[in-house]
Parts: C-alpha cells; sequence; structure tokens
C-alpha cells in the first residue's frame, strides 16, 4: 500500500491517478476466475457514502443459526474479496458483529458485541485499506496490541488479544461497527487526497 502524503490540493490529482492506476494494475493480476469472485463480492459491500456505514451496530441477543449463518456469510464474502476483515454494518446488518483473519493460514474468528478492554500504552502507524473505500490506502496510527471482549458466534465468551496486523484490524473493524472511518482519523489534506484517489479508482473500475 503506497504511503499518503500531505499535499496542496492543487498537487493532489498526480498522485491519486497513481494510486488508481495501482489499484487498477493489482486488479488486472488476479487470477480471472478469484478476479470475478472478489468483484461480485465487492458489489455486497456498502461504499461510501451509504449511511449505514455511519450507523452504529447493536448488541446482539440472539445466539441461533441465523447468527451463524450469518457469520459463515460475511467470512465467505470477506475471503472472496480478499479482505482481511469485515464488520457487519459493512453489509448492511446493524449487528455488533465482525470477522477477521489476519494471515491465511489463520481460522476466521468471530466476535460477537466485541468490547475493548484494553490497549497497549504503545502505539504505531501503518497503511490501511477499506473494502468500503475502493482506492483509498491511509496511514492511521492504532495501538499495537490489544485485548478485546466478546462471544462467539455460539454465545460463549472468548478473550482474545492481538498485537500488530491482527490488533490492527481488530480496531478496524470495530470502528465499523461504532461508524468510524479511516478516514476520520487523517488529516484534512490527506482525506482529500484520499477522496481524490477513490474517485479515480471508481473511474477505472467503470472502464475496465
Amino acid at each position: 500500500m503506497a504511503e499518503l502524503q500531505r499535499l496542496k490540493e492543487s498537487d493532489t490529482e498526480a498522485p491519486a491517478q497513481a494510486e488508481a492506476e495501482e489499484v487498477q494494475a493489482e486488479h488486472e493480476e488476479l487470477d480471472p476466475e478469484v478476479r470475478a469472485r472478489r468483484d461480485a463480492a465487492l458489489r455486497h459491500v456498502r461504499k461510501f457514502g451509504d449511511p449505514v456505514l455511519r450507523a452504529s451496530a447493536v448488541p446482539v441477543e440472539r445466539f441461533d443459526d441465523d447468527l451463524r449463518v450469518e457469520i459463515a456469510q460475511m467470512g465467505a464474502l470477506m475471503d472472496d474479496a480478499l479482505g482481511v476483515g469485515l464488520a457487519a454494518t459493512q453489509v448492511g446488518v446493524l449487528h455488533r458483529v465482525l470477522v477477521f483473519r489476519a494471515y491465511t493460514e489463520d481460522d476466521l474468528t468471530a466476535l460477537v458485541n466485541p468490547e475493548i478492554e484494553w490497549l497497549s500504552e504503545e502505539r504505531e502507524v501503518g497503511p490501511e485499506g477499506c473494502l468500503s473505500l475502493p482506492g483509498v490506502h491511509v496511514e492511521v496510527e492504532r495501538a499495537h496490541a490489544v485485548r478485546v471482549r466478546a462471544h462467539n458466534g455460539d454465545g460463549e465468551e472468548i478473550t482474545v488479544e492481538a498485537e500488530g496486523l491482527p490488533a490492527r484490524v481488530i480496531q478496524h473493524e470495530i470502528d465499523h461497527l461504532d461508524g468510524v472511518l479511516i478516514l476520520d482519523h487523517v488529516s484534512p489534506e490527506e482525506r482529500k487526497l484520499a477522496m481524490r484517489a477513490m474517485r479515480e479508482a471508481q473511474r477505472a473500475a467503470s472502464a475496465a
């Protein structure tokens, strides 16, 4: 993911175009079957501007087969979209549910009604993208480690401790459940650049 630098608005067109071209190149490099699955999956993901992305999810009260199906569908959608995390609000469901798999060799983890118990004082800045903001990659500061209390799909209480990339993914997805996007973590200049990159990526996708 390319680092986004603070630029004057008059200087943003070329970097945004380069970002869009990078996204388009990555898209074209995918195996056709993988690309088709990814494109189909992304059509089910709510995009920037959809009011549901600014809504706060409500706690889940029923742990039943419907919930387990919802989690399985979210996991499959995330995998097909080549993502590492997905919140229920991103598919238009106002449940406090998220799924993630930071590394391909990991099992899918579902967190229902997740609540952050602890964040490390150590913080780090790293690149983040989002399935709901195509073409956007920004540098976001997060806690390096996190401990989260939640339930699994069967209603059992679980505690997840993570650091590095998994911790970043968890914090990103919990943000979604609270109506917060990665654009809320950057400066106004970086936001303008990211918005331009998203528009360029959308134009490139439409032209493909």
